[in-house]
């Protein structure tokens, strides 16, 4: 998931294919003019205090992306930052201060801030509450969901907490073995999952009065990444498993009654 991330904002770039954003490829982009991608697509790290540059104040690590993407002079850069303190809800003396003097939770609002500062019209989301408190997770997402619909922004947000996907998401990705597995809206994948994988994700979440699922066997082995299975690379787990699933690679289609809904599988349940 993470290498998806970085590949769609440049940061590494794809052995094969294309990745498509408002009818451009990005990795042909990212090729010839990153700072033009680096203004419209934009990241936020798993590790919030990582991120920041220890050596730098707020403001010089705000004001990076004001000066050499948008070029911004003095005074629309402090009217800049003073915009951008205050959609993450932090005041603007914490301007000159190191990030070493805040806790998790500011260290990640300063760098959605820095996201933000380039204006742009994606932003990818790695992870960006797993590393913090639930009650501060809980400040973030709120800020994030303020965000979104100030700017009028879109998020690719990756998380494995499946808590924080359904209640942050408009369409899910499922992936497994480095592919996705299944797609769909938001209520179609958690309400009536068609992939086994999905299906064994979603039962597998601790619920109030749910028993709990029997272990899966020892002896199951998980998919080599440097020797692939031929066929579905679930298979050795999947409870609806044939031989065609062991002989070729499911490809992501639509499925029979859902509306919109895709899965990677030959045999997709018919929801929970």
């Amino acid at each position: 998931k993470s290498t998806l991330a970085r590949m769609i904002v440049g940061l590494d770039r794809p052995t094969a294919g294309r990745i498509i954003f408002e009818g451009r490829d990005l990795v042909a982009e990212a090729g010839r003019d990153l700072r033009r991608l680096s203004r419209e697509v934009q990241y936020v790290f798993q590790d919030p205090v990582a991120s920041l540059n220890p050596r730098k104040t707020v403001r010089t690590i705000l004001e990076a992306p004001l000066i050499h993407l948008l070029e911004l002079g003095r005074e629309q850069r402090k009217a800049r930052l003073t915009e951008l303190m205050d959609a993450v809800n932090l005041a603007p003396e914490f301007l000159d201060r190191y990030p070493h003097e805040f806790s998790g939770g500011q260290a990640q609002r300063i760098g959605i801030a820095r996201a933000l500062a380039a204006d742009p019209k994606l932003i990818v989301l790695d992870e960006p509450v797993s590393a913090l408190d639930v009650s501060v997770q809980a400040q973030v997402l709120n800020i994030l969901d303020g965000l979104k619909q100030r700017f009028g922004l879109t998020y690719v947000f990756i998380s494995h907490d499946l808590s924080v996907v359904e209640s942050v998401s408009d369409r899910v990705a499922v992936m497994y073995f480095g592919r996705i597995v299944e797609i769909g809206s938001g209520r179609a994948v958690f309400g009536e999952p068609r992939h086994p994988y999905t299906h064994l994700l979603l039962n597998s979440a601790p619920a109030p009065g749910r028993r709990s699922l029997a272990a899966e066997d020892a002896e199951t082995e998980l998919p080599d990444p440097y020797d692939p299975p031929p066929g579905c690379s679930f298979y050795a787990r999947c409870p609806r498993r044939s031989d065609t699933c062991n002989a070729v690679v499911p490809a992501l289609e639509g499925v029979a009654g859902a509306d919109g809904q895709m899965a990677a599988c030959f045999h997709p349940h018919g929801g929970r």
